[in-house]
C-alpha cells in the first residue's frame, strides 16, 4: 500500500506495519490506523497516520535509553489489545535544535500488540514518569551519546 506523507512524501507500507488504535490517540482520537516505519538506521521510528499525510509523531523503544523503564499494564488494556505473548512499546519523542535537547514522553507510552495490529497510547497513573524526559540525561542516551562524540 502507498500512503502519502507531508514530510517524506509517497511511501510504501506493508501490511504488518499497520496498528489499529480503536480510539484513536489523545488529541487525535479520530485518527485510527497508524503506519510504524524504521527511521533510516537509527532507534528511531516513525508513526504515519494513514488518512492524514501532516501528522505523524516520531517513536523511540524507551528501553534503549532508559534500561530500567517499567510499567504495569492494567488488566483491561491487556484484554483490550489482546495482548498474550508478544508486546512491542514505544514512545513519542520531542525534538528541539538537537537530538540531545529532546524529549522523550515516558509517561504515555505508545503499546502494540503485533500479533493482531491492536495498539494503544496508555496514560500511566501514579508513575514518577514525566511527558518531557530530556533524551540527553537518560542513562543509555548518556553512553550513546558518548559513543557518538569520540
Amino acid at each position: 500500500m502507498i500512503i502519502e506523507s507531508t514530510s517524506w512524501g509517497s511511501i510504501e507500507v506493508e501490511d504488518d506495519q499497520i496498528f489499529h488504535f480503536n480510539r484513536g490517540i489523545p488529541g487525535f482520537e479520530e485518527e485510527k490506523e497508524f503506519a510504524i516505519l524504521p527511521y533510516e538506521d537509527s532507534p528511531f521510528s516513525m508513526m504515519q497516520s494513514l488518512s492524514e499525510p501532516s501528522l505523524s509523531f516520531l517513536l523511540a523503544d524507551p528501553f534503549l535509553f532508559e534500561p530500567g523503564y517499567e510499567f504495569e499494564l492494567p488488566d483491561h488494556d491487556t484484554m483490550e489489545l489482546g495482548i498474550k505473548e508478544k508486546v512491542l512499546v514505544r514512545c513519542i519523542v520531542t525534538l528541539q535544535a538537537s537530538i540531545e535537547e529532546s524529549s522523550i514522553n515516558l509517561l504515555a507510552p505508545i503499546v502494540m500488540n503485533p500479533e493482531n495490529a491492536a495498539a494503544k497510547q496508555i496514560v500511566l497513573q501514579q508513575s514518577g514518569y514525566q511527558t518531557r524526559h530530556a533524551i540527553k540525561e537518560l542513562t543509555a542516551a548518556r553512553t550513546l551519546f558518548a559513543k557518538d562524540g569520540e
